[in-house]
């Protein structure tokens, strides 16, 4: 497998400063993601997580999907990003807004 903390580090970068730190004597870690306005995510990631390729690939996506649906990514967006299989690419462009509904009674 490939160095878990280097995963995590490319995963993020360039969009985030990235921060891994011990925690406790098991081997979590917490990751800490910030950019120009402060922490983004803060993550504890037990050794488990982190020593396993489809559990760790499962946590950064679900981080990333986390961030993209506080940026204002929509539903839509998220599913379509998911099926292509390429998350970089939601955390690089900006959020698309939805129209509002026209009503008419």
């Amino acid at each position: 497998m490939d160095n878990p903390f280097q995963i995590i580090t490319d995963t993020f970068t360039p969009q985030y400063r990235v921060n891994l730190s011990i925690q406790r004597l098991d081997g979590s870690i917490m990751l800490t993601l910030s950019n120009e306005q402060g922490v983004v995510v803060k993550r504890m990631i037990s050794a488990a997580q982190r020593n396993d390729p489809q559990r760790l690939k499962r946590l950064v996506q679900s981080i990333q999907f986390g961030i993209a649906i506080e940026q204002g990514h929509s539903a839509m967006e998220i599913l379509a990003v998911m099926t292509d299989g390429d998350s970089h690419k939601l955390l690089q462009r900006p959020p698309t807004r939805a129209q509002p509904l026209s009503v008419r009674f």
